[in-house]
């Protein structure tokens, strides 16, 4: 490793594979430069899952040297990622239980057995739009018209968000995350998300319905109802972890699937399993870069490295897929036959594991079938090396994923 020459990550992610490699390389523990700011970073499978249940890493941000001293502050573009206001995502122990608990219910397999018909549904009515977007040979953006609106559809469904305020939700998270928008312009955006979300809790605090807003503000854990802003903290990062992590996976498993088209013909054939080509996805393709970000309370040794107390240390998952000593050699290539596919990080590990993590699974595999039978044709519309990442240091994401169509025999477009 190169802990005394930080690696730098290129903002606009021109070249994500070579990156990925060059962090490997560096070793398992290395250090990255994030817009300026230095941090420790994890490319091993078995130091992450370690590190990922060592409580002496924690995800307040006043045990960040770098925050206490001053040398970070609101002004550094991805500190919304980190001092985000008090949820499950920014707090440990105990309290973390006690905010997590009313999703783990809401996300209980009963609750996604209920869920499955509204995600057929919402996935049959998208794809009646891709079949018109796409008509006579048309290329068309299988991730603007699919991929994107799906998971926001079903993670406001769940929440009780309104419909008609998703392309705001879309919008604002897409300034957040980019690495392009001027700081003072991400600071309104949070500032607008955070009144958006205030006054959401605010009216499901007078009229309740049966969604997971209204249970996180009728929750009483550890004898204790959350405050408003646990449950504003909590839905604003729900509705962003629930709607960008499914995005990634559907993209990148088409987009995968695309350039194999052996691999594809047998998991539509039935020979290989959807929920392989998923997992396999999540671990070669992972829709989360890097995690920001835990700090060390105390110093901690990793082979011959320290990371020192009030250190940052990210979580390279993409990185972390690629690791040899767990899927061999051909770590680098997609493959939904190997035994390892599900042995992967890409939704984390130990206690702050993603609670959206069944969920995703769910909608990818319900639009990726239905996806490909409803257009066994599909193929890119612009060769693979020309697809290109947006600017985001966090999330794998890509800018458009342009196809055209083939319909299979179906019934007529709806509408």
């Amino acid at each position: 490793m190169n802990s005394q020459c930080p690696i730098g990550i290129d903002p606009m992610v021109g070249d994500l594979d070579g990156e990925t490699a060059r962090i490997r390389a560096a070793g398992p523990i290395t250090k990255l430069e994030l817009l300026g700011v230095p941090a420790w970073t994890i490319t091993d499978h078995a130091i992450a899952r370690r590190l990922l249940t060592d409580t002496r890493l924690v995800k307040d941000i006043d045990a960040w040297s770098l925050w206490s001293s001053g040398v970070v502050t609101r002004e550094w573009p991805l500190i919304g990622m980190i001092d985000a206001g008090r949820s499950m995502f920014t707090v440990d122990g105990g309290e973390h239980r006690r905010l997590r608990a009313k999703t783990a219910q809401a996300l209980a397999p009963r609750r996604l057995a209920e869920l499955r018909p509204v995600i057929e549904r919402m996935t049959a009515e998208l794809l009646d739009d891709l079949a018109v977007a796409g008509a006579g040979g048309k290329v068309v953006d299988l991730k603007q018209v699919f991929a994107y609106p799906l998971p926001m559809r079903v993670i406001g469904e769940l929440m009780g968000v309104d419909r008609a305020d998703h392309p705001q939700l879309l919008d604002w998270y897409k300034a957040f995350f980019s690495v392009m928008t001027p700081q003072d312009e991400r600071l309104e955006v949070i500032d607008a998300m955070d009144a958006y979300f205030t006054d959401l809790v605010r009216k499901k605090t007078a009229s309740p319905g049966d969604d997971l807003t209204s249970a996180f503000i009728n929750a009483d854990e550890g004898g204790e109802l959350l405050t408003e802003e646990e449950v504003v903290g909590n839905i604003k990062a729900l509705v962003a972890a629930g709607h960008e992590t499914t995005i990634g996976l559907i993209v990148n498993t088409v987009r995968a699937l695309l350039a194999k088209p052996d691999q594809l013909a047998n998991v539509v054939a039935g020979e290989i399993d959807w929920k392989a080509a998923i997992e396999e996805t999540l671990r070669w393709d992972s829709p989360v870069t890097h995690l920001l970000m835990r700090f060390a309370t105390e110093d901690i040794t990793v082979g011959h490295d320290v990371i020192a107390k009030g250190d940052g240390v990210v979580m390279s998952y993409r990185a972390i897929g690629r690791d040899t000593a767990v899927h061999g050699e051909t770590a680098d290539d997609f493959d939904a036959t190997r035994s390892t596919v599900s042995r992967h990080l890409a939704f984390g590990y130990g206690p702050h594991i993603c609670p959206g993590a069944a969920l995703s699974r769910l909608e990818a595999a319900i639009a990726l079938p239905a996806l490909f039978a409803r257009f066994p044709g599909i193929r890119l519309a612009v060769p693979d090396n020309e697809l290109g990442n947006l600017p985001v240091l966090t999330q794998n994401d890509l800018e458009a994923l342009p196809v055209t169509l083939h319909q299979a025999a179906s019934p007529p477009v709806s509408g």
